[in-house]
């Protein structure tokens, strides 16, 4: 029997809305000598990827694999989702893989460094996973799944746990096993390209979440140069983040409160008052304690 992986989004409905406005696929143009093993290798940076690529467009249909100079590849990656007042885990798990059931919210929360009973930042971007969808063959067990796309044979009771299966279930000839690819990454040249048709499309391409990531490497570094006293360096820090743009309102206040002590220490007042009113609108739950906060910052922000 012929078999084949499809790529593809576990709300149908939603495809070709998500492929429009989502930097998730992408389309690649076949140079010539090029094989699938090699795309896989200068996208994802792993050349036993291409079962990817094949079931994404769906080349193994026939039988084969063969690609020919000038054929239009689509390719699977990654995609990303700027989070809205009030949106929980179950909420985006929902709208991006189906459903917004324990299994599918933990697995979404914790490709993004979370937990599911914290909710998610307003104006964070978050990562939603590639999903493949796998037609069974003949004779496959779970565990041979896991083994295909994750290269690990002892982890089929994830996959049982993600499809809503039995762990003794066998594995039946056509049956769909949505394969969440949780690692699958970019290499820069894949994301150069997935920037390209980001912008075409009015999507960010990830460069939010990498902003924000970048934004969180820095905050230890912004928040050490002011506790040492090496003001120029927190100045120069913080405005870098800044800078970047993009970040959430949380990684904003403490960018802007990091600022605004370091600007006192400088005796730069309006740029301190500056830092301060910005502080206090990312964080409407400032609080100039006048045990901990020195006479000069509070003046600082009393300043107009």
């Amino acid at each position: 029997m012929n078999r084949r992986t499809l790529f593809s989004l576990p709300l149908v409905a939603l495809a070709a809305t998500a492929y429009a406005g989502d930097a998730r696929g992408f389309t690649h143009i076949v140079k010539p000598g090029e094989t699938l093993a090699q795309i896989a290798d200068r996208l994802y940076g792993e050349s036993r990827l291409e079962v990817v690529l094949v079931g994404a467009n769906a080349l193994d249909v026939q039988g084969g694999t063969i690609i020919a100079p000038g054929m239009r590849l689509e390719v699977p990656a990654p995609g990303h989702h700027t989070v809205m007042q009030g949106e929980t885990w179950a909420d985006l798990s929902a709208a991006w893989l189906g459903t917004g059931d324990v299994p599918r919210a933990e697995l979404l929360a914790g490709v993004n460094k979370g937990v599911t009973w914290i909710p998610p930042v307003e104006g964070q971007e978050i990562e939603i996973p590639a999903i493949v969808t796998y037609i069974a063959g003949d004779n496959e067990t779970i565990n041979g799944v896991a083994a295909r796309f994750w290269g690990d044979p002892y982890r089929g009771w994830e996959l049982n746990r993600y499809n809503h299966r039995g762990d003794s279930v066998p594995v039946r000839r056509g049956e769909i096993v949505l394969v969440p690819m949780t690692k699958l990454r970019l290499t820069e040249a894949g994301r150069s390209e997935a920037r390209s048709a980001a912008e075409r499309d009015g999507a960010s391409g990830g460069m939010a979440l990498e902003l924000q990531r970048k934004a969180d490497e820095d905050l230890p570094q912004l928040l050490a140069a002011v506790r040492y006293g090496r003001y120029a360096e927190a100045i120069a820090i913080g405005n870098r983040s800044l800078g970047g743009g993009a970040l959430t309102h949380p990684q904003l206040a403490t960018v802007h409160r990091a600022l605004l002590e370091a600007y006192v220490a400088i005796d730069a007042r309006a740029a301190a008052a500056a830092a301060c009113a910005a502080w206090k609108s990312n964080d409407p739950g400032a609080v100039l304690d006048p045990v901990r906060v020195s006479p000069k910052i509070r003046a600082a922000c009393e300043t107009r």
